[in-house]
Parts: structure tokens; C-alpha cells; sequence
């Protein structure tokens, strides 16, 4: 009796394994250069693992914070040109505040930060081919970035990023409606070293991670793996590196960026001296660089006055800059 109930049982379980629809997101690689959250880095090449002047380096390499002794809240937040936005909206605060554009909240306090980052903002509704298509997913991330410094031999830094992650997915499968949640955590490790004028850095992003659906496999992200070399002097900063999958299969991209600024600080009267500067930021990165198509081009300036700054970056594929995706952050620094 207990044979032909097994039987029965399993045949039962394939059954309901095959009606239950295959969950739709098939990919989980977030640590992508057009996903970076730093207009700063993005102006630069779409890399940082080496620049400690990025108040937002705690997201591509934490060991970049681990001499900070600065305070600051800072926030960024994404134009694009799906919307075929003017020139005025673009520029429009309330715009650029929209909740579908909010990129990035951190915290940065001495050697650790606290951050909030929607990861993934995804809604399609439309009618294609008299089928209604309805997919709406959402991804949020909090942080902890913990990172310390040695200067015993070389001045090296090296941190890590703790990861909590909250998701939902709704969609429309046949005439039901699929409603599924997601938890899990992720982890990212970094170290630089500096000596003399140069830095070299390198990053593990997601290097361990789960996430959890309610009814589905649990599954990874996507390991990458970034290094790159700086040569900083008074006012000016090149950097490379590269980022790639730790897999057999890669999609590396090579970066290539510069920065230079002003210092333009004054003491009136003899008072304190206002803390002034001014930068400008160019870059690139591609695959191959194999042709102009195949290269992103980017720009960005920064300025800031004593405790407030103001970063944007530009970064647009193959020279097209009705195309181009726009990236602005605030900031203001605390006692």
C-alpha cells in the first residue's frame, strides 16, 4: 500500500511543479558600471576602487573609507531620457526627487557608513500582441560599510559592506495574478594600498549572497570582481582598472578616467578660510573599445562651498547625447 501512495504522491508533486509558472527575473547583476550610484565615479570612467575623495566609495570599494574621519548625508538620484524630458524639467528639483529616479542615501561617519539603495525599480503594463503584459518589481537594499586603515609598514585600507536585501515581484501570468517576496543578504570586501603618488585597489562584489522567494529556489548574485591604479598630484587624478564576472565566462570592462580641480579657497580679513573647489571629471569605458559605438564616453564637475557639495556626471553610449543618462548628488557635511 505504501508503494502505489509514493507513487501517487510524487506524481502529484509533478503536477503542481509543472502548472507553477517560472519566475520571470532570470538575471541578479547589480554590480554593473551603469548602475554605479556615484556621479563622481561615473564622471571618472564608471570605476573606483582607488579614489578616497568619492564620499560615495563606500559602494564600489569599502576600504576606500577606512582613513575617512569626515561626517556627511549624502544623496543621489538619476535622470534619464525616457520621458523625453526638457532641458527645465531636468533640471526641475522636484523631478529629479521623483521616487522612480531616487538612486542612493548614505550616511558616512568615521571609517563606516549607512546606506539605503532602491537596487531595482521595474514596471511594464502594456498590451503586446493581444496579450496584457504586467510586471512590477521592486528590490531595496540597507547597508553597513565597515572599513579600517594600517599605516604601520604601507598605508593600507580595507573594509567590507554588509547587505540586507527586500524585494517584491507581481505578475500577470494567464489570468492570475503571481505575488512573491524575496529576502536575503550580500557581502563585499575591498582593499587598497597606497604608496606614494599611486593607489592600487581592488573589490569582491557579492562574493557571498542568498536571496530567498517564498516559491521559488533560493538563488545567488552575480560575483564580480573589480582592480584598478590611481597617480594623484596637487590638482590632478588619473585612474584605470577593470571589472569582471568570478566566472569562466566574463563581460570585463576596461576604464579610463581623469579629474581635475581648483582649489579656491580665500581668508577675508584675516577670519577663517572658506573651504572652496571646483573639479571637472572625463572618462571612458567599453568592453573592446573596438569602435565608437562600443564605448561610453562620460563627463561630470563637482563643486562644493564649506560644508555643502554639488556632483553631477553625463555618461552616454557611442558620442549620443540625446541618449545620455544623467547622475546628481547632494551632500552636507556634519560636525
Amino acid at each position: 500500500m505504501k508503494a502505489p501512495l509514493t507513487i501517487l504522491l510524487s506524481l502529484l508533486g509533478l503536477t503542481l511543479a509543472a502548472r507553477q509558472p517560472v519566475l520571470p527575473i532570470t538575471s541578479y547583476d547589480y554590480a554593473l558600471p551603469e548602475n554605479n550610484v556615484s556621479p563622481i565615479c561615473i564622471g571618472m570612467g564608471g570605476l573606483n576602487v582607488t579614489n578616497t575623495n568619492d564620499f560615495f566609495a563606500s559602494y564600489t570599494n569599502p576600504a576606500l573609507i577606512g582613513s575617512n574621519d569626515k561626517s556627511a548625508l549624502l544623496t543621489s538620484f538619476r535622470l534619464a531620457d525616457n520621458d523625453e524630458l526638457t532641458f527645465a524639467q531636468a533640471a526641475s528639483l522636484s523631478s529629479a526627487l521623483n521616487s522612480k529616479q531616487f538612486k542612493y542615501f548614505t550616511l558616512l561617519t568615521k571609517q563606516s557608513a549607512w546606506t539605503y539603495q532602491p537596487m531595482a525599480r521595474v514596471h511594464i503594463s502594456e498590451m503586446q500582441q493581444g496579450k496584457v503584459l504586467y510586471y512590477d518589481y521592486q528590490l531595496d537594499k540597507v547597508q553597513a560599510t565597515l572599513a579600517a586603515s594600517d599605516k604601520s609598514w604601507q598605508p593600507i585600507g580595507f573594509g567590507m559592506n554588509l547587505k540586507y536585501l527586500a524585494g517584491r515581484l507581481v505578475y500577470l501570468h494567464g489570468a492570475d495574478f503571481i505575488d512573491d517576496k524575496v529576502r536575503g543578504f550580500s557581502s563585499d570586501i575591498g582593499l587598497t594600498l597606497q604608496t606614494g603618488s599611486m593607489t592600487y585597489g581592488v573589490a569582491a562584489y557579492d562574493l557571498i549572497s542568498r536571496m530567498w522567494w517564498e516559491n521559488y529556489d533560493a538563488v545567488s548574485l552575480q560575483r564580480r570582481i573589480a582592480l584598478g591604479a590611481q597617480y594623484q598630484s596637487d590638482n590632478l587624478t588619473l585612474n584605470g582598472g577593470l571589472q569582471g564576472k568570478l566566472s569562466r565566462s566574463t563581460d570585463t570592462t576596461f576604464h579610463l578616467g581623469m579629474q581635475y580641480g581648483w582649489d579656491m579657497g580665500v581668508r577675508r580679513s584675516g577670519g577663517p578660510r572658506t573651504a572652496q573647489g571646483l573639479a571637472v571629471r572625463l572618462g571612458m569605458y567599453s568592453h573592446d573599445f573596438s569602435s565608437t559605438s562600443a564605448i561610453n564616453y562620460t563627463f561630470g564637475s563637482g563643486y562644493n562651498y564649506n560644508i555643502l557639495r554639488f556632483d553631477f556626471s553625463l555618461n552616454n553610449s557611442g558620442l549620443k547625447i540625446k541618449d545620455s543618462e544623467y547622475l546628481f548628488s547632494l551632500g552636507v557635511g556634519l560636525p
